[in-house]
């Protein structure tokens, strides 16, 4: 199992950046293994709302079938990874205090824990993919700072 939990620290509210994260679809933005997302409920939004993600990391294609279990505007987004990789994951954004820091700053943390099935290694893959993930990520979260303090 691969335990990945990366963060950051971005100069807007937890509204300002949950406007952002809430809308699913808008994901690919901000994503970059993220190619494209295709909601299969009739919901956009909220616990049940089930979605797949094509996802992209080097070589590698998958579709990532996925379902939101937590939701809690503006501090806990959670989900379930169906797909080739199984799994949960959440963000979750929690105000804070920075001194000599002014305006508002969120603490964005993104966790993930995933299960490899056995052709893409089991364990091992799990192994070697984490450092590969986490630095995706944490790329990802630097363009999420970047569009929510961009105000776009």
């Amino acid at each position: 199992m691969a335990r990945i939990r990366v963060h950051t620290d971005i100069a807007a509210t937890p509204g300002q950046i949950w406007a952002s994260v809430s809308d699913i679809g808008s994901h690919v933005r901000w994503m970059h293994d993220a190619e494209a997302i295709r909601f299969t409920s009739h919901r956009v939004s909220g616990v049940g709302t089930t979605f797949e993600c094509d996802t992209r990391v080097g070589p590698l294609h998958l579709t990532d079938r996925m379902e939101i279990t937590s939701w809690r505007p503006r501090r806990r987004m959670g989900v379930r990874h169906q797909g080739a990789v199984s799994g949960t994951g959440a963000f979750t954004l929690r105000a804070r205090r920075r001194p000599g820091r002014r305006g508002p700053v969120t603490r964005f943390t993104w966790t993930e824990r995933l299960h490899f099935p056995w052709y893409l290694g089991g364990p091992f893959g799990a192994l070697v993919a984490s450092p590969v993930l986490r630095w995706i990520w944490r790329r990802n979260l630097r363009a999420l700072r970047r569009l929510v303090e961009s105000g776009v």
